[in-house]
């Protein structure tokens, strides 16, 4: 345990991008000063598991064993089930590799027990050597789902199968009005020694907004003594990961990293772009938002540790 007085960090992150950022952050602090809450609005079953894959890039990235060519999943990946899977005529469009069912399996054991999501996640990590706490954004189910000219869909036919061609038009998070957050969220967010709550560079409309779509949950966060600061997923007018670029174009929204702060205008106490966009700067310390600028693609473990530091320095008291 932290002695009273340490400073506690919390992340609203989704997965590639946010796990990025996470794993910067879990290099140059304690385990104890950090927790992710994690979206889950992209679980779904599949083949008969639970399979929650924010959590999961989260996990295998703080466990040093995700696959760091695709961002997801698990390195050194074989496919022999899948294989086996194709051969019998079942659905392989969601590509399971070995080493990641055996998570799902387990996982989904797990539940059928009676136990929590949130004890199930942090049983896995244990097992992998994750100090870091990392938590779902509540043990309650809650779906992303897509309204677009192809009707309405669910998150991962959407993001999957149909690789995120649709075209959206609006996006729900069903049963996120009726989810409180977990109980060890709820108690973190009122921790007098709680220093910031970051969201991290994640696409806003998959990843973000189902967290906030928690009534309790955003409220927490609007009425927390510690900043909320946000960090932008766009750089140079593009989404470096996924179709975050594409959503705000469709939903007629310009694809710039004031548009982000804008998004979630109502939360932040502070926003850090990209130097690449320092002229939105101007406009938005002119709004009242603290801002600051520095290199946010995170391409290695440096640059995770040096956005890293500078999200912490730019959270510190002034």
């Amino acid at each position: 345990m932290l002695p009273a007085g340490s400073p506690r960090y919390v992340v609203l992150s989704g997965g590639v991008g946010g796990a990025k950022f996470a794993l910067g952050l879990s290099r140059v602090l304690r385990p104890e000063q950090l927790t992710i809450i994690a979206n889950t609005g992209d679980d779904f079953t599949h083949l008969g598991l639970a399979i929650s894959p924010d959590l999961d890039t989260l996990m295998y990235t703080l466990a040093g064993m995700v696959n760091e060519q695709t961002g997801w999943g698990c390195r050194d990946e074989t496919w022999s089930c899948l294989a086996g899977l194709e051969a019998l005529g079942a659905e392989t469009w969601f590509r399971l590799g070995d080493r990641d069912l055996a998570t799902h399996l387990e996982r989904t054991r797990l539940l059928a027990t009676g136990q929590t999501l949130t004890q199930v996640t942090r049983h896995l990590c244990a097992q992998l050597g994750v100090a870091v706490n990392l938590l779902p954004m509540s043990d309650a189910p809650i779906r992303t789902l897509i309204d677009s000219d192809a009707g309405t869909l669910a998150f991962q036919d959407y993001f999957v199968r149909r690789r995120a061609e649709p075209r959206v038009t609006g996006l729900r998070y069903d049963g996120a009005t009726r989810a409180p957050p977990t109980a060890a969220l709820a108690s973190l967010l009122t921790d007098p020694d709680l220093a910031a709550i970051f969201i991290a560079p994640s696409n806003p409309y998959l990843s973000i907004d189902p967290i906030l779509a928690i009534p309790s949950l955003a409220a927490a966060l609007r009425s927390s003594a510690a900043p909320v600061i946000a960090i932008s997923p766009i750089v140079g007018g593009r989404a470096l990961k996924g179709p975050t670029a594409k959503i705000m174009g469709e939903l007629g929204v310009p694809v710039t990293a004031g548009a982000i702060a804008h998004h979630y205008r109502d939360l932040l106490d502070g926003y850090i772009l990209d130097d690449s966009d320092r002229a939105e700067a101007d406009a938005l310390l002119a709004g009242g938002l603290a801002v600051g600028a520095t290199h946010t693609v995170m391409t290695t473990l440096e640059d995770r540790m040096h956005l890293a530091r500078f999200a912490l320095g730019f959270a510190a008291p002034r």
